[in-house]
C-alpha cells in the first residue's frame, strides 16, 4: 500500500506521523523499550501533544530480533495469533547516553539518540539494513483507516525473495505485493500462498508478525527500501540475521515450523481422474492396467472431484451411481499396489446433507445476524466449516476417518483462500485476520488426522491454500496454471518462490491444469516434473494418460520416472535436510551459490537437493540455455563435462534435459526403478563426481521404512578413491564417473579404485 505521492509528498487525504528522535530507552529483562515523539523535542511545550511511538524490541532466539510498534495500546487483543518457538536465550541489552542497543546473538538492533531517528540491525561489523527518518510511522488516510507503517533500508544490488507462492519474476525489487489468499491462478499477481516473509541475499530475512492482510512495497514507492504496513496500531516484525540464506530459512522454519517428512511413496508418480473428465472404476482400472502394461511405475492413483454427486461437495459419500462398490473398489487397486488420494475441501454445499448437520450443531460460520454464510460460487448455496470451532473440527475429521477406514491413504486439501470476512467465528477471531489463517486450520485439521490414523510416518496431503506454519503440513501444489510453455515457466517461478519462503516440498500439474497440452509441451513437462519434489499427471477437463498424447509421451514418461525412482535415495536425504532444516528440496539457484552474482536472478534453473542441477526445457524447439557455476560440472546421464562459470546454450530431445552434477558430489542411486520406497540401501551405487584431493565425504543413504539409515565415508587420496560403509549387509557400489567402478557383496565394508589421470 502506497502513501506517498512520489518522494516528498503525501497521497491526498493521508497524514503521517514519524518518531523524531529517541525521547528515552529502558532496558527489562530481555527487552528494550524505545519512546520516540512524533515532532523535535525543543522545549516542554513539545512534550505535550503525540503522538508518541513505542518501540519494544525482544529475541525468540538468538540471530532473530523482534520489533513491536505500538501507537494506541488500549484495543482488545485480535485473534489468532501465528504459533513462533522460543529457545529461551536471553538478549544483551545496553543504555548509554549515545544509544540503546538489543544483541541475540551475532545480530544487534542500535538506537542512536542524537536529535534524528536511527535504528540499525547489524551483524559481523555491518550494518544489515534499519529504519531511518520518515520510515516508521502511523498514516492515517482519507477516510480515517489507521495503518502502521516500516521501510527498512536496501543496500546497493540487494535482491529481495520470497513473499509466498508468487508467479511473476523471483526477484520481488519493484514489485507490491498485498499478503491476501486468493483462487487466482498462476497468471496473476494474486497468490494461493501468501506469506510474510521475505529473505535477501544481504544476510537477513524479515517476517512480518500478522496473519491479516500485510502490504509490501518492495523497493517500488521508495527504490531504495523495502516498505511494509497493516491495518491497525500495532506492527510486528522480525529481523533475522544469516548471514546466508539458508542459514536465514534454517532459523526462520525454526521459529515457525519446519515440514514433516512425507513418506517415500509420496514421491513417486501419481496419476489422476482430472478434474472435469467422465471417469468411472472401469476407466480407473484402464488407466492403471495401461500404466502396468507400458511398464510406467505408479504409485498413487487420485480421485478428483466427482467421486461425490454433484451439487454435493463435500458429502464424503462416493456418488453411488458411478461408484456402487466402493470398498471394493479400492481394494481392487491397492492390489496392484497403490496408494489412494481423495479431494476434499473445506466447503459444504447446501444439497450436502452435512449442510444442516453443520448448521444445527454450529459448525458453519456465520453471518453477524446468526445466518450460516453462503454464496453460490463454486458450490450453489456452500457455506465454509468453522474451524476454529474444536467440535467442529473433531466432526470434518470423523467424516474422513470413515473414508480412511475404507482404505484411503491420503487427501488432496483443495482450496481454502476464499474465505470471507463478513463473518463471526466461534472463538471470536478477527475475520480479517482469520482470512489467511483458515488455510492453516484448514490443512493441520486433515493433516493431524492423517497422523493420528495411519502414523507420522505415512501422513501427507496434496495442499493448494497456505500461510505461516502451513509448511509444517506437505506437499503444497502450485494451484490452477494453464496447458502453455509460458505457465510451465511460471510454475516454476512459484514453486522456487516458495521454497525461499520456508516451505520444504512442492509439486505441480504436469502438462498444466486448464487446457489440453499439445504432445511436445506435455513431454517437456514431464521432466520437470519428475524432477520435481513430487510428481502428478492432472488435468481438467482432459486427461493425462501419455498415451493419449502419442508413443513417445510413454517412453519419455517411463525415463524421467525411472530415473527419479533411481535417485530415491539422493532425494530422500534432501528431503530429511528439508524436514530437519527447512531448506526446500528445489532450490533456488541463490540459495546454493549466494557469492555467485550470476545466480541471483536465474528462475529458469534450480537445484534439486545441493548437487542437482535441472533446467527444465521451456521451447518447442527444445532448445535451452542454462548458467553453470564454478568448477567442473558433469551431465548425470551422459557423463560429459562442463566447466564454468559460462552459459551453456544446448538442444536436447524429449528424453534429455540439462542435469548437471555438483563438482566432489557423491551421488548415492538405487538399484531398483520400478518404485521409489524400496530398500535404496540394498545394492546402492555411490556414484562420485570429480572428487578434489584430500577430499572426504560422508553420504547417507535413508530407508523408507525408517530404519537406520546407511552411512558410507568416501575419500580420494591422491590416485586412490577409497569408500567404505558402516554396515555392510546388503550388497554396494561404487562408480567415479569417467573413472572406474567396483563392486562389493554383503560383509564388505570397504572399496577401493584407481583413479585415472585428468
Amino acid at each position: 500500500m502506497k502513501f506517498t505521492d512520489g518522494y516528498w509528498l503525501l497521497r491526498e487525504g493521508v497524514t503521517a506521523a514519524h518518531p523524531a528522535q529517541v525521547l528515552d530507552a529502558t532496558a527489562g529483562p530481555g527487552t528494550l523499550t524505545v519512546h520516540a515523539p512524533t515532532q523535535p523535542v525543543r522545549h516542554r511545550g513539545d512534550l505535550l501533544k503525540g503522538p508518541l511511538v513505542t518501540v519494544e524490541c525482544t529475541a525468540p532466539m538468538p540471530d532473530v530480533i523482534g520489533v513491536r510498534i505500538t501507537h494506541f495500546d488500549g484495543g482488545r487483543p485480535r485473534q489468532p495469533h501465528f504459533a513462533l518457538a522460543t529457545t529461551g536465550d536471553t538478549p544483551e541489552v545496553a543504555v548509554t547516553d549515545e544509544e540503546a542497543s538489543l544483541t541475540s546473538g551475532a545480530l544487534s538492533v542500535r538506537f542512536g539518540r542524537g536529535e534524528q531517528w536511527a535504528m540499525d540491525f547489524t551483524a559481523g561489523g555491518r550494518t544489515l539494513t534499519g529504519s531511518g527518518p520518515k520510515s516508521m510511522g502511523f498514516m492515517t488516510t482519507a477516510d480515517g483507516r489507521h495503518y502502521v507503517r516500516e521501510q527498512l533500508r536496501l543496500s546497493v544490488g540487494t535482491s529481495v525473495y520470497g513473499l509466498g507462492e508468487r508467479f511473476g519474476p523471483l526477484v520481488r525489487n519493484g514489485q507490491s505485493v498485498d499478503i491476501w489468499n486468493a483462487d487466482g491462478g498462476t497468471s496473476s499477481e494474486q497468490a494461493y500462498k501468501n506469506i510474510p516473509f521475505y529473505l535477501t541475499d544481504d544476510g537477513y530475512g524479515v517476517f512480518v508478525d500478522d496473519p491479516g492482510r500485510v502490504s509490501f512495497e518492495v523497493a517500488s514507492e521508495q527504490v531504495s527500501r523495502v516498505g511494509f504496513s497493516t491495518e491497525g496500531q500495532h506492527l510486528q516484525y522480525y529481523v533475522i540475521h544469516g548471514p546466508t540464506p539458508k542459514e536465514i530459512l534454517r532459523r526462520y522454519t525454526a521459529l515457525t515450523g519446519r515440514p514433516a517428512l512425507p513418506p517415500a511413496w509420496s514421491f513417486g508418480l501419481w496419476l489422476t481422474t482430472s478434474f472435469t473428465t467422465s471417469y468411472d472404476e472401469q476407466t480407473v482400472t484402464g488407466f492403471v492396467s495401461g500404466m502396468a502394461e507400458r511398464e510406467l511405475p505408479l504409485s498413487v492413483f487420485h480421485f478428483d472431484c466427482f467421486w461425490m454427486r454433484e451439487f454435493n461437495w463435500c458429502d464424503f459419500a462416493w456418488d453411488p451411481r458411478v461408484f456402487p462398490d466402493p470398498e471394493g473398489m479400492l481394494r481392487r487397486l491397492k492390489e496392484h499396489g497403490l496408494r489412494i488420494s481423495l479431494w476434499i475441501n473445506p466447503y459444504i454445499a447446501q444439497r450436502s446433507p452435512l449442510f444442516a448437520e453443520g448448521k444445527a450443531a454450529g459448525y458453519l460460520l456465520r453471518r453477524p445476524d446468526g445466518a450460516v454464510w453462503q454464496w453460490d460460487l463454486w458450490q450453489p448455496g456452500m457455506a465454509l466449516v468453522d474451524f476454529t470451532n474444536p467440535a467442529a473440527r473433531a466432526w470434518y475429521a470423523g467424516k474422513l476417518r470413515t473414508l480412511l477406514d475404507m482404505g484411503v491413504d491420503c487427501f488432496k486439501t483443495d482450496f481454502g483462500e476464499r474465505v470471507p470476512t463478513d463473518v463471526v467465528y466461534h472463538d471470536g477471531a478477527d475475520p480479517e485476520r482469520m482470512h489467511n489463517y483458515y488455510a492453516y486450520l484448514y490443512n493441520r485439521t486433515v493433516f493431524e488426522l492423517l497422523r493420528e490414523h495411519r502414523g507420522a510416518a505415512e501422513a501427507v496431503v496434496f495442499a493448494r491454500s497456505a500461510s505461516v506454519g502451513s509448511q509444517q503440513f506437505p506437499v503444497h501444489w502450485g494451484g490452477d496454471c494453464e496447458s502453455t510453455w509460458v505457465s510451465m515457466a511460471e510454475s516454476l517461478r512459484g514453486g522456487l518462490s516458495l521454497g525461499l519462503s520456508g516451505f520444504g516440498f512442492w509439486s505441480h500439474d504436469i502438462g498444466g491444469f486448464e487446457g489440453r497440452p499439445d504432445a511436445g509441451l506435455f513431454k517437456r513437462w514431464i521432466a520437470f516434473g519428475m524432477l520435481s519434489s513430487h510428481s502428478r499427471l492432472h488435468g481438467s477437463s482432459s486427461y493425462r494418460a501419455p498415451w493419449l498424447f502419442d508413443e513417445e509421451a510413454v517412453e519419455v514418461l517411463r525415463v524421467f520416472t525411472r530415473l527419479k525412482y533411481r535417485l530415491m535415495p539422493y532425494l530422500y536425504q534432501a528431503a530429511y535436510q528439508a524436514h530437519t532444516e527447512g531448506v526446500p528440496v528445489m532450490r533456488a539457484m541463490v540459495l546454493e551459490f549466494p557469492g555467485d552474482l550470476a545466480c541471483s536472478h536465474l528462475e529458469r534453473q534450480y537445484m534439486l537437493g545441493g548437487d542437482l542441477l535441472v533446467a527444465p526445457v521451456l521451447s518447442p524447439a527444445g532448445d535451452v540455455a542454462y548458467y553453470v557455476p564454478a568448477g567442473t560440472w558433469t551431465h548425470f546421464t551422459t557423463g560429459e563435462e562442463v566447466t564454468g562459470p559460462c552459459w551453456v546454450r544446448e538442444t536436447h530431445g524429449y528424453d534429455s534435459v540439462p542435469l548437471l552434477v555438483r563438482p566432489g558430489a557423491v551421488v548415492p542411486v538405487a538399484a531398483a526403478d520400478d518404485r521409489p520406497d524400496g530398500d535404496w540401501a540394498d545394492g546402492v551405487t555411490l556414484r562420485v563426481f570429480r572428487p578434489a584431493d584430500g577430499q572426504r565425504t560422508e553420504v547417507r543413504v535413508p530407508r523408507p521404512d525408517g530404519g537406520a539409515a546407511l552411512t558410507a565415508v568416501v575419500v580420494r587420496d591422491g590416485d586412490v578413491l577409497r569408500a567404505e560403509v558402516a554396515d555392510a549387509s546388503a550388497p554396494w557400489g561404487v562408480a567415479v564417473a569417467g573413472g572406474g567402478a567396483a563392486r562389493a557383496a554383503a560383509g564388505t565394508r570397504s572399496l577401493s579404485i584407481d583413479l585415472p589421470g585428468r
